[in-house]
């Protein structure tokens, strides 16, 4: 007798969507367990694929963890993922600095306690899945540059957040058909 499998429910596709700008750095999180005091005890660092050390580092990311460490507690408990981008990773975006910015706009955009040593990625639109108001996005960034590093006329594109599907889809402005690799 062969188990049976169901098939998973499909969310609908026209629900809402985050679409934020794609940062051009090196994806990262930061593990803060439940119980926390102030010190690097129990506090995880991680890349996009593994966890990370200050001996085994990922563009700094983890020194700069320990470093602000207080200031990040402020996160709370749980798996806290981002992006690691600037000055020396990927386009630098014409930085001086490194920065951290978290992909949860729903939590912390405009949230009073956000750590004052992150950022948030820019959300570009917010509303009901509509590929038209996908290509405007893109075109404007394309057009007038990043909206999280001011200036700089080649960022790399959007990060598409499907509310129904709990998913991320991505989409960038040169080479969307192409994987990274194929580049």
């Amino acid at each position: 007798m062969v188990d049976f499998v169901g098939f998973p429910k499909v969310p609908r596709l026209s629900r809402d969507i985050v679409v934020t700008e794609k940062l051009d750095g090196t994806n990262s999180q930061i593990y803060i367990p439940e119980s926390i005091s102030y010190t690097a005890a129990g506090v995880l660092v991680g890349s996009r694929n593994r966890w990370i050390t200050p001996e085994k580092d990922n563009y700094g990311f983890c020194k700069w963890v320990y470093k602000n460490l207080e200031e990040l507690v402020k996160l709370g408990p749980g798996h806290h993922f981002g992006e690691w981008w600037g000055q020396g990773i990927q386009r630098g975006y014409g930085l001086k600095e490194k920065r951290f910015s978290l992909f949860n706009t729903s939590r912390w955009r405009d949230n009073p306690d956000l750590p004052s040593c992150c950022h948030v990625v820019p959300v570009l639109y917010e509303g009901q899945f509509d590929t038209r108001s996908i290509q405007f996005v893109i075109e404007d960034l394309r057009v007038t540059g990043s909206k999280a590093a001011l200036g700089y006329m080649n960022p790399e594109g959007i990060m598409i957040f499907h509310t129904a599907a709990n998913r991320y889809f991505k989409k960038t402005i040169l080479n969307d058909d192409k994987h990274k690799g194929e580049l």
